[in-house]
């Protein structure tokens, strides 16, 4: 027995000993959409499932947002073989939400040589970070996912206002980090941070944001870019079950309502020497600017440099593309700069061992495996090739945007199909995989009948 083995089987028996009632469990993997698919198993098949390999449709992991296969991938028109799996060391917790006793685990793909499955999110992200591991740095990182709270009940998507105390009546305005807004969904709040210390999901801070009915929810940092990916997938559907517990429903679409803020993924992340050190610092505090050395330049010089042809990554679908426009709250240039949330790339005020950047582009629609490989792969090129990011925006500065990353889908995947940096990074077949879905989604939802058609045409055509 190996002791991967091991370690899996005394996490289990410490499992069942706090929950010994449990009586199934649900083994999961994160797909090319970032939606969690999986099976059930009952209770005579938890050791098995824990102690030797199993089996799964490798083509689970390329399917589209519509949970369909696509021609031209892996499971579709193959006979959809199984591939080797095996449950993540660590995983392993309960399902607090559940009406019968339940536990849940991760689990990822191998190929029949015991190398990782590379259609596999997480090995797209071991991937994308090895070049960085060569040069003995380490990843320490966080996510922030920011969701709408809609009205369970309404006709139609509603986001759930605010009140008005003594009236009842929706409060007017976006009323942006009122704690009012916190108080009036605290039991839904309380759930999510008792689901996510059930499940060792590191909740911390949470806001309203800048619409009614809109959070966001911060991740602490770890020293794992697979775990912190992780964190983010569970954490969306921890949410989701709160929020169904309550009358709600959790919506992380990038941008639901033309009216109001977009939704997005963030990625705050520093890099570690082998001595403990930040690799973005020269270790001089300064209370007027962040004590960022050359290395962090060249870092976000990278970032800009790879941010047009990794934007398909970033903004996955149709939807994604409402929420990247000029003064709407999400970036749409390859710009940064220290303390400023309008730029792509922000560099946050804070001490030399705590120095780090913030990437702003994706959507909280978007694969966080996929986005944190996409953000590692720039931050190595621009190590390598010392890239420059130009000139930074200053603090305070009133910018004048314009769209300088794709604003389309398809555009989009067009510089993504012809990146010769990504590749290298995420994978040749993954990103042929990855355009191939992309693209059979895109024609598909833009060959779809809306009611906008009648609206718009009927009269005129």
């Amino acid at each position: 027995m190996t002791k991967k083995n091991i370690t899996l089987k005394t996490e289990l028996r410490r499992l069942l000993r706090r929950y010994p009632d449990t009586e199934s469990m649900e083994l999961l993997i994160p797909d090319l959409t970032g939606v969690l698919k999986g099976k059930r198993i009952r209770a005579k098949d938890f050791e098995k499932a824990c102690t030797e390999p199993f089996w799964f449709c490798g083509g689970t992991v390329l399917l589209t947002a519509l949970g369909e296969v696509v021609p031209g991938l892996p499971g579709s028109g193959d006979g959809d073989p199984d591939v080797p799996c095996s449950v993540v060391p660590g995983s392993l917790a309960p399902v607090p939400w559940s009406s019968r006793p339940m536990a849940q685990g991760l689990f990822r793909m191998f190929s029949a040589d015991g190398a990782p499955f590379k259609a596999d999110p997480r090995a797209v992200v071991e991937r994308a970070t090895a070049p960085l591991r060569k040069m003995g740095i380490s990843i320490v990182m966080a996510t922030e996912l920011e969701f709408y709270l809609l009205d369970a009940k309404a006709n139609r998507p509603k986001p759930r206002a605010p009140r008005v105390p003594g009236i009842g009546r929706p409060q007017p305005g976006v009323q942006v980090y009122h704690p009012d807004d916190l108080n009036e969904v605290q039991p839904f709040l309380d759930d999510v941070y008792d689901y996510c210390e059930a499940q060792n999901i590191p909740a911390d801070t949470v806001i309203s944001e800048y619409a009614p009915g809109q959070f966001e929810i911060n991740l602490l940092h770890v020293d794992d870019p697979v775990l912190a990916c992780d964190h983010a997938v569970l954490l969306k559907r921890a949410v989701k079950a709160a929020a169904h517990q309550h009358g709600f429903v959790a919506c992380f679409m990038a941008k639901p309502f033309a009216e109001e803020s977009g939704n997005g993924l963030h990625i705050h992340m520093s890099l570690v020497d082998k001595n403990g050190n930040n690799y973005f610092s020269h270790g001089r505090d300064s209370l007027a600017t962040p004590p960022f050395s050359a290395r962090l330049r060249h870092a976000v010089g990278g970032l800009l440099k790879t941010m047009p042809e990794a934007t398909a990554i970033f903004a996955p679908n149709a939807n994604s593309y409402r929420r990247l426009l000029p003064e709407n709250f999400a970036p749409v240039d390859p710009n940064w700069g220290v303390n400023h949330r309008d730029v792509a790339v922000r560099i946050p005020q804070s001490d030399s061992n705590n120095l780090r950047f913030e990437h702003r582009v994706a959507g909280a629609d978007a694969n966080p495996y996929l986005v944190t490989a996409a953000v590692a792969a720039g931050v190595h090129y621009g190590l390598k090739n010392k890239c420059d990011p130009g000139r930074m925006v200053e603090e305070g500065e009133h910018l004048t945007l314009t769209t300088r990353i794709p604003d389309r889908w398809d555009a989009a995947l067009d510089k993504f199909s012809r990146s010769k940096i990504l590749p290298e990074y995420l994978g040749k077949d993954y990103c042929k995989y990855y355009a191939i879905n992309r693209r059979a989604e895109a024609r598909q939802f833009h060959n779809t009948i809306s009611p906008l058609d009648f609206e718009w045409y009927l009269r005129s055509a």
